[in-house]
């Protein structure tokens, strides 16, 4: 979800101040979770490590679980944002650098060619 998210926020050129999850039950309840994030950004790993922390949060113990909803909230343009820290983390770096070239082959060749390497089955 939150590739899907994230790559739909960088492409209208936007960034997020929150995330919002939407969980529902079995039962037909439902709960939801708002959560600011600490620096607005559109980076996926930002987002997923934000969306875990609130499901998390939720502790949800064997519950049967229907729909799972991640949103973006407090979407800003990305010029207003606070810009992005240089980090001396080589992973991280590498990371926010290749964020916009899978953007660009996914427009270009389809959304399935490109993502995250857990997504895809192992070649036995």
């Amino acid at each position: 979800m939150t590739v899907t998210l994230t790559g739909r926020i960088r492409g209208r050129g936007q960034i997020a101040r929150g995330l919002t999850l939407t969980v529902r039950m079995a039962d037909g309840a439902t709960a939801q979770r708002t959560k600011r994030l600490p620096q607005p950004s559109a980076h996926t790993e930002d987002l997923r490590s934000a969306a875990f922390r609130i499901l998390d949060s939720m502790a949800f113990q064997r519950a049967r679980i229907r729909r799972i909803a991640l949103t973006a909230e407090d979407l800003r343009a990305a010029e207003e944002g606070p810009g992005t820290q240089i980090s001396l983390d080589r992973v991280r770096e590498n990371g926010l650098r290749l964020e916009p070239v899978l953007d660009r082959i996914k427009t270009r060749y389809g959304r399935r060619l490109a993502g995250p390497a857990g997504a895809y089955r192992q070649a036995s």
